[in-house]
């Protein structure tokens, strides 16, 4: 499913009323209508890619500690690899 992010507004009789062209093929579509709640949440005419951003603070206070005591991972760690061991350990490979 490909989404677009498009301007619009609704008329007084409460219809949805696209103000830009769409280059889509004939066929339904599934519209999600979000609306600003202040002149700065105004929408973007574009495809944005939205990319998700780490947060850096726990909320969670039982696991602060746990964090500060944590080392980065080495270069030449392989996921799979640890998997693959532990499954062997577990049953008895």
């Amino acid at each position: 499913m490909q989404a677009y992010r498009l301007k619009g507004t609704i008329d007084q009789s409460g219809h949805l009323i696209i103000t830009e062209a769409i280059d889509l093929s004939p066929g339904e579509v599934e519209v999600i209508v979000l609306q600003p709640s202040s002149p700065a949440d105004n929408f973007v005419s574009s495809v944005e890619p939205q990319a998700a951003t780490p947060k850096s603070k726990t909320s969670v206070k039982a696991f602060q500690d746990l964090f500060k005591k944590t080392e980065p991972v080495p270069p030449d760690f392989d996921p799979d690899q640890a998997r693959w061991e532990a499954l062997k350990e577990k049953h008895n490979l």
